[in-house]
């Protein structure tokens, strides 16, 4: 299995000379299938220059996968050019509401005075589906989804193939309800990244910048570290960067994981635009 990060940006886009190693854009990561189908998780700012690789490389069908609704994991969906072609078939996939269809809450992006054109200009086959939902199957990997702890109807992923696992949790506050000491199934997220050989994780603030930040939704590096441990992760990705940290700072931050995760397994690393992620 195969990952390519596109943007691992939290909250707001941000360009500039102090986030050119780490990259500036929004939540989006690809996974490369075995056909000639794109899997896509997210659809922030990353995902417009993935657009423009999936139409040179001629790609037709693609799944989008949504955490949720939030912008910073929506705001790139209007310039993803496979939306604007006819040729393409795209399947939206994100969380269930008891009072909106996802068609409708994604629609409100699409129309004056937030956007010039309406969801009726678009010229890809787009049909939308809830989840969680059964595991989806498609080139030779299974997808698997749970709600997990963040302001909001949020989903995390699980992703498998060929005897390789990666979790997806950009948007997670475990720490809310706990992690230490817990069983896994008492654990947000856990039972989702149990054994997973990879996991992407919120990893936004610092252990001084959470404790004022409690339930905002994200994680400090310290309960980023915590919950790979109690996972029993491979291997953890440090993601979804705060926009105020610089890639100094990030590499502090880095540092800060490293030494918290001792010698009980392989270093944190951080997630860096245009990263490619082999498994397997």
């Amino acid at each position: 299995m195969n990952l390519k990060i596109w943007g691992c940006r939290g909250s707001v886009p941000t360009p500039g000379a102090g986030t050119e190693l780490y990259g500036g854009n929004t939540s989006c990561v690809e996974v490369l299938l075995d056909d000639e189908t794109a899997l896509v998780l997210d659809a922030g700012t990353g995902i417009r220059a993935l657009g423009l690789d999936l139409v040179g490389r001629r790609t037709r069908r693609i799944h989008l996968f949504l955490t949720h609704l939030h912008l910073d994991h929506l705001e790139g969906l209007r310039f993803f050019a496979p939306l604007w072609d006819d040729s393409v078939t795209l399947e939206i996939w994100g969380p269930r509401s008891p009072v909106l269809s996802l068609h409708d809450r994604i629609l409100r992006s699409f129309s004056p005075p937030l956007f010039p054109l309406d969801f009726r200009d678009v010229r890809a086959r787009v049909t939308f589906h809830d989840l969680p939902a059964e595991p989806w199957h498609a080139g030779g990997v299974s997808l698997a989804s749970d709600l997990v702890l963040h302001p909001g109807a949020t989903l995390g992923f699980r992703l498998e193939s060929g005897g390789s696992s990666v979790a997806y949790l950009p948007d997670h506050e475990p720490a809310l309800a706990g992690i230490g000491g817990k069983p896994l199934d008492w654990i947000s997220g856990g039972a989702l990244a149990r054994d997973v050989d990879l996991v992407l994780h919120d990893a936004q603030y610092t252990e001084e910048e959470y404790d004022a930040k409690i339930g905002w939704g994200h994680s400090s590096v310290a309960d980023a570290v915590a919950f790979s441990r109690a996972v029993d992760a491979g291997r953890l990705v440090l993601f979804h960067h705060e926009p105020n940290h610089s890639d100094r700072t990030l590499e502090v931050l880095e540092q800060r994981a490293r030494e918290l995760m001792g010698e009980d397994g392989p270093p944190p690393l951080l997630a860096r635009e245009g990263m490619s992620i082999q498994l397997g």
